[in-house]
């Protein structure tokens, strides 16, 4: 031991006083909250925007401007020569929408939106379908 520690401990301990933790339903009591305020306790108010009403804060969007918004008319459909060109290899080898959807491994439905004009161009399945249908459906045919 050093000659430093004689021996004596002291120490600075203060009281601490424990208090129950208030219940949920007495903080929103007035009559707790103003006895908190009058006592000097610390009081936190939060102030809920809109709460408790029906008021819509967002402005309503008709559908129409969603639409438009999310698909822009300007989007290319299926041109009329390739929907023709398809429809005539199709009867010439005498293939259902259904036959040429398994062989160029997508939906019916697939060929059936080409078939009617309604379908976004995709280069991948009209490369199926120039491949199945020995036609050419992309680019400009030179004569």
């Amino acid at each position: 031991m050093s000659s430093r520690n004689s021996g004596v401990i002291v120490q600075d301990w203060e009281p601490v006083v424990l208090q129950k933790k208030p219940k949920s339903n007495a903080l929103c009591d007035p009559k707790a909250v103003n006895q908190a305020i009058w006592s000097g306790a610390l009081v936190q108010s939060i102030k809920k925007f809109d709460a408790g009403s029906n008021k819509k804060t967002t402005p309503v969007v008709s559908m129409k401007k969603l639409d438009e918004a999310a698909e822009p008319a300007a989007l290319d459909r299926v041109s009329t020569e390739v929907r023709l060109a398809i429809q005539k290899v199709q009867l010439e080898k005498k293939m259902s929408q259904a036959e040429l959807a398994k062989r160029i491994n997508e939906r019916p439905q697939v060929v059936q939106e080409y078939e009617n004009r309604k379908a976004v161009p995709n280069q991948a399945v009209l490369a199926k379908m120039e491949r199945v249908l020995e036609v050419k459906l992309r680019g400009k045919v030179r004569k």
